[in-house]
């Protein structure tokens, strides 16, 4: 079967930059990546196609000679090899955000790895994730609440060295990795005998049993600022995870969701509620009161002739602005014009001697829709 010319593979023009064909390739390489396709030989051939293609046309030197002579001017030059070194653009091809899909590909072929692990075996400590629903008046403003959470700490019989007697593991020769040829690929996996650690302990900790850590239980107070926005996260530095051999422990994630209020709502720094009126407040004016959230008694002047769903602003009482120096919204207050349900004969009476005198029609006229 002859080869495709590799513009064609990566579907690009052959003017094409190299932001474009490196994000032709990264949508390929996703697509046919051989982890989402177990034992599909047509995807695992497109998969190889695609990542020759993006080998030479990603080389200026490999893909000048191959746009002037073809196949034969790559050839040349010893073809495709698939080395790591020919693919360092991977953090950049599928870094974060693509679920570690730069970390496959460098042990795919023959690369670093070990993902944060240092040269002297020690790993920083992951992250950890908490996640805390708090009251709506809490997230306005600001409330310390103490959580409780399991994280693994730093041995205190071994003080995290795992035990005594450590020395180079003899199976990977301290890389923490062993490799294996697999076809195509040249694949780099974790060492069984270490545990990808890089040394083993003769003599291992039987708290711990070699590994460092222990897991605790724990229970810290978090500080929910004023004017915490909805579905944010704090970020508590260290309160994750320790790390190996007394490496730096990672972070505490703290989700924060925010239960609905039964009056208010928040957009931003503003607060909305709605106020029911009588129709005579609205018709002849009247001084009411609102309960703002932090329970003040505010008098709020509703103007003669007050339509339904008229809005009033009352300065100041929304949601406090983060690092404003006190600085807040506002609270908008709708106004609802509630026409009773249930009349007295003496009401209903009245209310047709003002229907009289207003000279009601029974043929009203359409109202513009933009004067809503």
């Amino acid at each position: 079967m002859s080869k495709r010319d590799y513009y064609e593979v990566l579907g690009v023009e052959k003017g094409a930059g190299a932001d474009e064909v490196k994000k032709a390739y990264r949508k390929l390489a996703v697509k046919y990546h051989p982890d989402r396709n177990q034992d599909n030989k047509e995807a695992e051939a497109k998969f190889k196609e695609s990542t020759e293609a993006y080998e030479v046309l990603s080389d200026e030197k490999k893909r000048q000679a191959y746009d002037q002579f073809g196949f034969a001017g790559v050839d040349n030059m010893g073809g495709p090899t698939y080395n790591a070194s020919a693919f360092s653009g991977f953090e950049d091809l599928f870094g974060e955000g693509m679920g570690g899909f730069g970390n496959i590909f460098e042990s795919f072929f023959g690369g670093g790895g070990g993902g944060g692990r240092r040269s002297d075996g020690r790993s920083r400590g992951s992250d950890l994730r908490h996640d805390i629903r708090i009251d709506f008046d809490q997230a306005v403003f600001g409330k310390e609440v103490e959580i409780e959470f399991d994280r693994l700490k730093t041995c205190g019989d071994c003080h995290g060295a795992g035990g005594d007697g450590v020395r180079t593991c003899s199976q990977c020769g301290g890389s923490g990795q062993v490799r294996r040829n697999s076809g195509f690929f040249s694949i780099a996996t974790a060492c069984t005998s270490c545990g990808g650690e890089g040394t083993v302990i003769d003599n291992p900790c039987h708290t711990c049993r070699g590994s460092g850590t222990v897991r605790a239980h724990q229970k810290i107070k978090v500080t929910i600022p004023p004017g915490m926005d909805p579905d944010r996260r704090i970020r508590l530095e260290g309160q994750g995870n320790n790390g190996s051999k007394g490496a730096s422990a990672g972070d505490l994630y703290v989700y924060i969701h925010v239960r609905s209020h039964q009056h208010f709502e928040r957009h931003k720094y503003d607060l909305y509620c709605v106020l029911p009126i009588s129709i005579t407040q609205a018709a002849l004016g009247a001084d009411i009161f609102v309960k703002t959230l932090d329970s003040k008694r505010i008098k709020l002047k509703v103007p003669p002739g007050t339509q339904d769903s008229k809005m009033l602003k009352i300065r100041g009482e929304g949601v406090p602005v983060l690092n404003a120096g006190g600085r807040r919204g506002d609270l908008y207050v709708k106004l609802k014009v509630v026409v009773p349900s249930r009349l007295s004969s003496k009401e209903k009476d009245l209310l047709k001697q003002y229907a009289d005198r207003r000279g009601e029609v029974d043929e009203p006229q359409p109202i513009r829709l933009k004067d809503l």
